[in-house]
């Protein structure tokens, strides 16, 4: 660190035993005035971390749209937004503008790491540096047309990257607008101008040759993909040499400026501004203040002047001259030489710095320069050189720190390591500077681990990589739009959806077509929904899954508690869903027995209603006859029979008398029933969990499998068979087919298996094979547990969807699946799961459209008002399902105000309050009579 050169002073003090000179009449030793000259470039750890600390909060700023303060940091999106995976390859051209000279290449890679490079240096004169924009690009394009002629390439159109060593803000990848010039540039017409263009104008006003111009990128941002080429995990790009400047990859939902919160964008720092504000002027020497009035950026790049080798070498001269006016160099003798600007260049810091040739180098550089250096001054100069570079090293390794801090609280991994790729002559060449900055950095950083690596040639080959990974993401995004194109439907999709679920519904109610019907349109005897007036206990049972439920219900006055539940869950074994109805039935009735001896109820003959929620033709309200199962289970000798009879039977069976079977329920009429007690305009029931289904209050009239014609009764669509008899084959992808073929019930259910919980997280699995088959996800690599069917289920869908779960999290369900994910891996595994929720909440709303519209025009409505009572683990866990929902049923049915309702245990509650009504309509009918 840049105590180092202060040590090395009083070394050399003791050394030379104090050379004593007369001053004022005072004996004053000549090392101690030297010492307190470079006192000020020590900086201790204190002031190096107020920097850090600094720069991490003009870093937060600069991310920000609106702060309450202007960063100094411009932090500027670069539009790249990936690092290399080690597939790039091809033949790229760069053109490489940073400097009084550039750089043209012919840039060919290949997949294993290697890079074939061919270039041209080009001058660019002083009158063009200062001239016009149009003269500075009329000749870069003059150097360009020359280097492909001397190739044969003027007839190939190549992909070109433009690495443009200058502050600009991007907007997209291949467009940039230069703030302002830096490093002696003062070309008119270029400021605020985006120079992507001027070089195609360029071009294009020869006419001589085409490019594809695919990138403009910053030299640090180079850096960083040249060494992310060997080092996949290189997030940071440092460059120090004519000047300095840093580059990290950030997570997009921090940068305000850009749209999305997905994945992470290289963000170009431009450190060189910090201080503009005055915030580092306790640390700024005379000697900065000397050498910025004197710079063409007056007032500007404050830390740069500070750090980077354009004014390393300067600085050092200021400080000789001041030396020497004292009397402490040269015998107190300076030249005329020594007096012109930038006649001590950063290379002479390095040569003078070398601990074995330093001395020599520093008479000979002296000499040179007009002046006749003694031994002691040789010293001395070495250790100005010293304390000017240490202090360079030390604030780039508190800017380095910062970033550091930066990329692991973002990955809330406060020790974790970090990937530095690096650039610069001053890096490269100075003999100490990289140890300086390392050592400081230890002490900056301490939890963190910190790798450097040396760039090969960043602004040329890490700009070829850039373009490169440019063009391999375009042609895996293609690919990705390929094979998610059937999830993406258009609205006119959507009404074609709506439109055949409504036709559907038509042939379900009619009673010549009725027993074809892929929509069921089974009538379930519920006449009513609940008037608020139903008092008194009740059993429900609720069985529709893995788990089965009693539950003891009180049904009293809203203002005095309302519904009030009891409930246990008991598990029902595979073997138990898959073996004889017997043996579920008797199951059912043990557990039954089981609640109510735990609960007291034995004895008590109380009205029961039953939630079984499979695909039921009932007779009557307490009678059901099975048409299928769906869900898993299988249990023997159940299809075709009525379930409320092998209820009964099995209790007889098992010796409970106490079951009093009023209705038999499906779990959606008990959502509907459930809402309905809070709701009186709820009339449609939706379930989105396991499986789907949907009911809703039908004009008597309508049903034709019924007699009478008066009033309303509620009908169970099971709308999950809805396309079995092939009307959505347009609809179904390939993933669809692929999940419906290995389901234990193939060519069934086809809508309930595009959108119910039990099958996305399968559909999302067989796109993640194909696309890791097609190289893009995983690097190509499948891993065992991902090739086992159902390992995805649903409920990563609705974790990985989630806004507050970070892609760091995301990343720890990839590796429970034997994945190796990167940050692009995760992004994309969102987004595929996102494009499926979303498909299935848009058919879910089609469907519902159909309903409310239907619900419409039979009360011969303009506008329909009404509430959908909704339940499942799909539409009340998934962060976007219901959102995704209630928005396309807005755009599908605009003249409908449908309000949705979650309801709080619609299959328990609600076979309670259908009994409920039941038992109120029976006791009225009974008055009546």
């Amino acid at each position: 660190m840049a105590e180092e050169s202060c040590h090395k002073l009083k070394k050399l003090q003791a050394m030379a035993k104090v050379d004593m000179r007369p001053v004022d009449g005072v004996q004053c030793p000549t090392f101690e005035k030297v010492q307190r000259c470079l006192q000020p470039f020590c900086l201790s750890k204190k002031q190096l971390e107020h920097v850090r600390d600094l720069i991490l909060d003009d870093m937060e700023r600069g991310l920000k749209k609106d702060p309450p303060k202007k960063s100094t940091l411009k932090m500027l999106p670069t539009y790249v937004r990936s690092t290399p995976d080690g597939s790039e390859s091809g033949e790229f051209l760069v053109l490489d503008l940073g400097g009084g000279k550039f750089r043209i290449l012919k840039v060919k890679l290949e997949s294993c790491h290697r890079a074939e490079m061919q270039s041209e240096i080009y001058a660019i004169p002083e009158e063009i540096m200062i001239g016009t924009g149009q003269q500075l690009f009329d000749h870069v394009a003059e150097c360009l047309g020359h280097f492909l002629h001397q190739r044969n390439l003027k007839k190939t159109i190549l992909p070109l990257g433009f690495t443009f060593s200058f502050p600009c803000v991007q907007s997209k990848l291949d467009k940039s607008v230069l703030i302002s010039w830096t490093k002696g540039f003062h070309c008119s017409g270029v400021e605020g101008k985006d120079v992507v263009q001027l070089l195609k104008d360029a071009i294009h006003r020869r006419g001589d040759y085409k490019v594809d111009v695919v990138a403009i990128v910053n030299d640090t941002v180079g850096t960083m993909m040249s060494c992310g080429y060997q080092d996949h995990s290189c997030e940071v790009g440092l460059i120090v040499g004519t000047g300095s400047n840093v580059c990290y990859m950030e997570e997009i939902g921090n940068i305000e400026s850009v749209e999305g919160d997905e994945g992470k964008m290289c963000i170009n720092v431009e450190w060189g501004a910090l201080g503009d504000d005055g915030e580092l002027s306790d640390i700024q020497t005379e000697f900065d203040h000397q050498v910025d009035i004197t710079s063409i950026t007056h007032g500007k790049q404050c830390f740069d002047k500070m750090v980077s080798g354009m004014y390393m070498g300067e600085i050092v001269r200021m400080v000789l001259i001041k030396l020497a006016s004292q009397g402490l160099l040269f015998n107190g003798v300076t030249s005329p030489a020594l007096l012109t600007k930038r006649c001590f260049q950063t290379r002479d810091l390095s040569a003078i710095e070398d601990d074995h040739t330093g001395l020599d180098a520093a008479r000979q550089i002296l000499s040179l320069l007009g002046l006749k250096p003694s031994e002691q001054d040789c010293l001395m100069v070495q250790c100005v050189c010293g304390a000017v570079s240490a202090r360079s090293a030390s604030l780039c390794a508190a800017g380095l720190a910062a970033v550091a801090t930066r990329i692991l609280q973002n990955r809330q991994d406060p020790k974790g390591s970090v990937v530095v790729g690096v650039d610069g002559s001053v890096y490269k060449m100075h003999p100490k500077f990289s140890a300086h900055l390392q050592l400081a950095l230890k002490d900056l950083a301490p939890g963190c681990q910190v790798k450097f690596l040396l760039s090969e040639d960043g602004s040329g080959k890490g700009t070829a990589v850039v373009t490169a990974v440019a063009q391999r993401l375009a042609t895996q995004r293609l690919r990705i739009n390929e094979v998610l194109a059937p999830f993406n439907l258009s609205l006119e999709k959507l009404k074609e959806i709506q439109g055949r679920m409504r036709m559907e519904m038509d042939i379900g109610l009619r009673k010549q077509t009725q027993p074809t019907a892929s929509v069921k349109m089974l009538p379930t005897y519920v006449r009513a929904t609940p008037n608020g007036t139903e008092r008194g206990d009740f059993i429900a049972l609720d069985l529709g899954g893995t788990n089965f439920r009693v539950l003891f219900v009180h049904v009293g006055k809203k203002e005095e508690g309302g519904v009030q539940i009891v409930s246990k869950s008991f598990s029902l074994a595979q073997e138990v869903i898959q073996g004889t109805g017997v043996e579920l039935f008797d199951h059912i009735v043990d557990c039954i027995t089981e609640f109510q001896e735990e609960n007291d109820l034995r004895g008590r003959r109380l009205p029961l209603g039953f939630t079984f929620s499979f695909p039921c033709r009932q007779t009557s309200l307490d009678q059901g006859i099975l048409i299928t199962w769906t869900k898993g289970f299988s249990a023997s000798g159940c299809v075709g029979e009525d379930v409320v009879r092998l209820l009964r039977e099995a209790a007889i069976r098992k010796g409970n008398s106490d079951l009093m079977v009023v209705a038999l329920v499906n779990d959606t009429v008990g959502t509907m029933m459930s809402c309905g007690y809070d709701d009186p305009a709820c009339e449609i029931g939706l379930i989105v969990g396991t499986g789907t289904n949907a009911c809703y209050m039908e004009e008597m009239k309508n049903i034709e499998v019924l007699e009478g014609s008066d009033g309303l009764m509620c009908v169970n669509m099971e709308w999950g068979a809805f396309g079995d008899n092939g009307c959505l084959e347009n609809i179904i992808s390939d993933f669809d087919r692929d999940v419906d073929q290995f389901s234990i019930n193939p060519g069934k259910q086809k809508y309930e298996k595009m959108i119910s919980g039990m099958y996305l997280g399968e559909i999302v699995r067989q796109i993640l094979i194909v696309l890791t088959k097609s190289g893009i996800l995983f690097g190509g690599k499948i891993s065992e547990r991902l090739k086992t069917r159902d390992i995805f289920p649903t409920k990563f869908l609705s974790l990985i969807e989630s806004d507050t779960l970070g892609l760091v999290q995301v990343r720890s369900i990839l590796t429970d699946l034997g994945l190796r994910s990167t940050c692009d891996d995760t992004v994309l595994v969102k987004e595929v799961c996102t494009i499926v929720s979303k498909r299935a909440a848009q058919m879910c709303a089609a469907g519902i459209a159909a309903v409310v519209e239907k619900i419409r025009e039979n009360r011969g409505l303009d506008n329909l008002k009404t509430t959908v009572g909704v339940d499942g683990t799909l539409y009340k866990l998934h962060p976007h399902f219901a959102v995704n929902v209630q928005e396309t049923v807005k755009i599908l049915a605009p003249q409908c105000d449908v309000t949705f309702l979650r309801s709080d245990d619609g299959s328990g509650k609600g076979a309670a309050l259908i009994t409920a009504v039941a038992c109120r309509i029976a006791g009225a009918e009974a008055r009546a009579a």
